[in-house]
């Protein structure tokens, strides 16, 4: 499933990066106090949580990699496309070993008491810690509402967020006691129900891209919309072509463009070497795309490929530094 959807594929659904939405919110939320889980669970769900140790160790393990599986440049992007070729047995083993160097940091803490004694000792110093840690939380919501708008739209974004903001004021009606946390919450309960029929669909409605902006301000066509076709037709007539593939919810290839693919220097020698900039955008799922990642080796975003017609495609690396563009540039 991994070779035919790619790495990072759930953040391709609006559905899915709306729900991780939810979840976060509802995380920060309870890092600032505003809920507790244990509260708000029944005992029955705490007692089993309780005998279950293993079980939640295993559903934490996955929900780390379903949250960090899109930021996987510049390493574990290579071992990844690594692994897509290898036999199943041995594409096992390293996933095996990418869980062993997750899970090593507790197991060091957990065999070596010297390592646990450096650990701060308990104290109002948590407090103060896990409310600092709720603010990453809601700023990982605004990114994901960015990347749901990249993907359904300003609506769809809008959307996203008065249906948080409902979100957040049942969890504070659940909190409260006796016939008024009744009341509130059933008027919240059915108002969100109401929000979400009129409007909830904008979520997952599909709009069309709008056409790609330039990296750089003064040539508004200078990044054209990538397709194979587009590809063979600009190799046909002999003019090199760089293509970066790249999605809104990956972090390394925003940090990329701001970067290196907005410098005048590197530009202004594509410029002179007259190489067209193609963009393949990865945001949502397309199968061409797909398909074309598999075929230079590669599962995930960023990736960048300069190739000029005679000569086998240049594939760079994943964190694009100026110098290196700038010397495959040259050697076209």
């Amino acid at each position: 499933a991994g070779a035919g959807l790619g790495w990072g594929f759930q953040l391709q659904s609006p559905g899915v990066v709306a729900a991780l939405a939810a979840l976060f919110t509802l995380i920060g939320l309870n890092l600032v106090g505003v809920f507790e889980f244990g509260r708000a669970a029944p005992s029955s769900v705490c007692s089993a949580q309780a005998k279950h140790p293993l079980a939640n160790d295993f559903l934490s393990g996955v929900l780390a990699v379903v949250i960090a599986s899109p930021c996987t440049a510049p390493f574990m992007g290579v071992s990844l496309g690594f692994a897509i070729g290898l036999p199943a047995g041995q594409a096992l083993l390293l996933f095996a070993a990418l869980g062993f160097g997750l899970a090593l940091p507790y197991l060091v803490a957990g065999f070596v008491p010297a390592v646990a004694y450096l650990l701060p000792k308990p104290g109002p110093w948590m407090g103060t810690l896990r409310r600092l840690l709720a603010f990453p939380m809601f700023a990982t919501v605004a990114w994901l509402v960015w990347v749901l708008g990249q993907q359904s739209g300003i609506d769809g974004a809008g959307t996203l967020l008065a249906l948080l903001v409902c979100l957040a004021a049942i969890v504070w009606a659940l909190t409260l006691r006796g016939r008024t946390r009744v009341v509130i919450a059933t008027v919240l309960i059915g108002f969100t129900a109401l929000l979400t029929a009129t409007i909830g669909r904008n979520v997952l409605q599909v709009v069309e891209p709008a056409r790609l902006a330039s990296a750089s301000g003064t040539a508004g066509q200078r990044w054209q919309p990538w397709s194979a076709e587009r590809v063979s037709e600009l190799s046909g007539a002999g003019q090199p072509v760089f293509i970066d593939f790249t999605a809104a919810w990956c972090v390394t290839c925003q940090y990329n463009k701001k970067s290196t693919l907005s410098d005048a220097a590197v530009l202004a020698d594509f410029d002179a070497k007259k190489v067209a900039m193609l963009r393949a955008d990865w945001t949502r799922r397309d199968p061409a795309i797909t398909a074309a990642l598999t075929a230079l080796g590669r599962s995930g975003v960023p990736v960048y490929v300069l190739q000029a017609p005679g000569k086998p495609p240049v594939v760079l690396t994943e964190i694009l530094g100026k110098d290196e563009v700038r010397a495959a540039l040259a050697a076209l």
